[in-house]
């Protein structure tokens, strides 16, 4: 399935209507973009009315009390609906542990290995997120990450379930869905690419002109 990466309100109300994405995944970063000095609790409030499915938030806290104090206070914005997206290490891993023993769930993110994204699993996450772009930024495929991944995961019937982000192609899309991913999170800018493809609009345009031409 689709995610969208974004945190605005209104271009995620419109992508929704095509009927196509089944949650959203925002980003420390994304919101210093696209939000600057919005309230966040206002602005994730924002996204969860414009939405359906599973919101991820990011924590920024970097100690294991604060993480946990924070991810509570995301938590009551919307029980049914937010994620708690945990920056992965060893502090990540014990407060994944932690909120996943209390029933939140979470997506334990910034992945870039497949040691890393079972550990995760194994943590407890919900999702793990393996970051595709950054991964090639290192000059590793990410194919095999994915792949290894989710053959581990169904082999020992691990319930997380692997989101691919840091998405900057569309064919870094086709190509995690190909080798496992349950989740592709996808900027809207890649997604209406996605839309497009020369031979489809010269055949509509063909198809058309031969309606408007025909004898009558």
């Amino acid at each position: 399935m689709l995610f969208l990466d974004s945190s605005d309100p209104k271009e995620i109300k419109d992508i929704f209507a095509w009927g196509v994405i089944a949650g959203v995944t925002t980003n420390p970063l994304i919101l210093a973009r696209e939000a600057g000095a919005v309230d966040l609790e206002q602005r994730i409030r924002e996204v969860v009315a414009a939405s359906k499915g599973p919101v991820s938030v990011e924590l920024v806290s970097e100690s294991e009390g604060a993480m946990m104090e924070e991810a509570h206070r995301y938590h009551t914005w919307a029980p049914g609906r937010i994620v708690i997206k945990v920056p992965f290490g060893e502090a990540g891993l014990r407060v994944t542990h932690a909120l996943a023993s209390q029933g939140i769930e979470t997506n334990v993110t910034c992945i870039m290995s497949f040691n890393q994204a079972y550990l995760a699993a194994l943590a407890g996450g919900t999702y793990v997120s393996i970051f595709s772009g950054r991964v090639r930024d290192m000059g590793y495929d990410v194919r095999p990450v994915i792949a290894e991944t989710r053959a581990q995961l169904d082999r020992e019937n691990l319930g997380a379930k692997i989101i691919v982000g840091s998405i900057r192609h569309i064919l870094d899309v086709n190509e995690a869905l190909a080798h496992g991913a349950h989740v592709v999170t996808v900027p809207p800018a890649i997604l209406r690419k996605m839309l497009h493809n020369p031979k489809t609009d010269e055949t509509i345009r063909e198809f058309n002109a031969a309606w408007a031409s025909r004898a009558k």
